[in-house]
Protein backbone atom coordinates (compact mmCIF):
# COMPACT_ATOMS: atom_id res chain seq x y z
CA UNK A 1 0.00 0.00 0.00
CA UNK A 2 1.55 3.34 -0.78
CA UNK A 3 1.42 6.43 1.60
CA UNK A 4 2.11 10.05 0.33
CA UNK A 5 4.33 11.34 2.65
CA UNK A 6 5.45 14.99 3.26
CA UNK A 7 9.22 15.51 4.13
CA UNK A 8 11.49 18.13 4.39
CA UNK A 9 15.17 18.10 2.09
CA UNK A 10 18.49 19.00 3.56
CA UNK A 11 17.80 22.59 2.62
CA UNK A 12 14.59 22.41 4.61
CA UNK A 13 12.50 22.70 1.90
CA UNK A 14 9.07 20.26 2.03
CA UNK A 15 7.93 17.52 -0.60
CA UNK A 16 5.59 15.20 -1.44
CA UNK A 17 7.28 11.68 -1.48
CA UNK A 18 5.70 7.70 -1.40
CA UNK A 19 6.44 5.24 0.94
CA UNK A 20 5.75 1.75 0.25
CA UNK A 21 3.74 -0.16 3.36
CA UNK A 22 4.20 -4.11 1.44
CA UNK A 23 1.03 -6.09 2.14
CA UNK A 24 1.17 -10.28 2.59
CA UNK A 25 -1.37 -12.61 2.41
CA UNK A 26 -2.13 -13.12 6.07
CA UNK A 27 -5.29 -14.63 6.53
CA UNK A 28 -9.02 -14.71 5.17
CA UNK A 29 -9.46 -11.51 6.50
CA UNK A 30 -7.14 -10.40 3.53
CA UNK A 31 -3.77 -8.90 2.58
CA UNK A 32 -1.93 -6.81 5.40
CA UNK A 33 1.32 -4.84 7.01
CA UNK A 34 3.60 -5.89 9.47
CA UNK A 35 2.71 -4.14 12.54
CA UNK A 36 3.31 -0.14 12.52
CA UNK A 37 4.81 0.95 15.96
CA UNK A 38 2.87 3.80 17.00
CA UNK A 39 1.80 5.62 20.39
CA UNK A 40 -1.80 6.44 20.46
CA UNK A 41 -4.43 7.76 18.42
CA UNK A 42 -5.90 12.11 18.58
CA UNK A 43 -8.57 12.36 17.23
CA UNK A 44 -9.24 15.92 15.70
CA UNK A 45 -12.23 18.25 14.32
CA UNK A 46 -11.44 21.13 12.62
CA UNK A 47 -14.08 24.13 11.58
CA UNK A 48 -15.26 24.96 8.00
CA UNK A 49 -12.87 28.09 8.06
CA UNK A 50 -9.46 26.04 9.18
CA UNK A 51 -6.18 27.46 7.65
CA UNK A 52 -3.19 26.97 8.78
CA UNK A 53 0.10 28.88 7.04
CA UNK A 54 3.31 27.20 6.82
CA UNK A 55 4.16 24.81 9.86
CA UNK A 56 6.41 21.92 10.44
CA UNK A 57 4.84 19.03 12.29
CA UNK A 58 4.88 18.71 15.80
CA UNK A 59 6.37 14.95 15.22
CA UNK A 60 6.35 12.41 12.77
CA UNK A 61 2.73 10.97 12.48
CA UNK A 62 -0.10 9.44 10.26
CA UNK A 63 -2.68 11.43 9.39
CA UNK A 64 -6.08 9.63 8.26
CA UNK A 65 -9.29 12.17 6.73
CA UNK A 66 -12.17 10.78 8.02
CA UNK A 67 -14.47 13.30 6.82
CA UNK A 68 -14.33 16.72 4.86
CA UNK A 69 -10.97 17.64 3.19
CA UNK A 70 -7.83 18.92 3.26
CA UNK A 71 -5.71 20.80 0.68
CA UNK A 72 -1.83 20.34 1.41
CA UNK A 73 0.81 22.79 0.13
CA UNK A 74 4.24 21.87 0.46
CA UNK A 75 7.31 25.05 0.17
CA UNK A 76 8.18 24.07 -3.12
CA UNK A 77 4.83 25.21 -4.36
CA UNK A 78 2.76 22.21 -5.15
CA UNK A 79 -0.57 21.29 -3.72
CA UNK A 80 -2.84 18.12 -3.37
CA UNK A 81 -5.86 17.37 -1.95
CA UNK A 82 -6.97 14.21 0.40
CA UNK A 83 -10.34 13.49 1.55
CA UNK A 84 -12.18 10.96 3.12
CA UNK A 85 -9.67 7.32 3.16
CA UNK A 86 -6.57 9.86 2.36
CA UNK A 87 -3.85 9.13 4.33
CA UNK A 88 -0.74 11.41 4.55
CA UNK A 89 2.44 10.53 6.26
CA UNK A 90 4.02 13.97 8.23
CA UNK A 91 7.37 13.76 8.57
CA UNK A 92 8.60 17.26 8.00
CA UNK A 93 9.35 18.44 11.62
CA UNK A 94 11.70 20.50 10.46
CA UNK A 95 11.95 23.07 7.65
CA UNK A 96 9.55 25.10 6.04
CA UNK A 97 6.87 22.54 6.86
CA UNK A 98 3.63 22.55 4.99
CA UNK A 99 -0.06 24.71 4.44
CA UNK A 100 -3.09 23.49 5.89
CA UNK A 101 -6.51 24.37 3.88
CA UNK A 102 -9.93 23.39 4.56
CA UNK A 103 -11.97 22.10 1.59
CA UNK A 104 -15.24 23.86 0.06
CA UNK A 105 -15.84 25.22 3.42
CA UNK A 106 -16.59 22.23 5.10
CA UNK A 107 -15.24 21.36 8.30
CA UNK A 108 -12.74 17.97 8.66
CA UNK A 109 -12.62 15.14 10.67
CA UNK A 110 -9.88 13.24 11.12
CA UNK A 111 -7.68 10.98 13.06
CA UNK A 112 -3.31 11.19 14.20
CA UNK A 113 -1.38 8.18 14.63
CA UNK A 114 1.95 9.31 15.97
CA UNK A 115 4.81 6.89 15.29
CA UNK A 116 7.45 5.68 16.85
CA UNK A 117 10.74 5.92 15.40
CA UNK A 118 12.65 2.66 16.13
CA UNK A 119 16.62 3.26 15.67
Amino acid sequence: MKVTTIYADAEGESHFGEKDFPLTESSPLGMMSVLQPATGVIFRETGADYNYEFHTAPREQFMVILEGGVDFTVSSGETRRFGPGGIVLLQDTVGKGHRSEAVEGKPRKSIFIPVVNEK
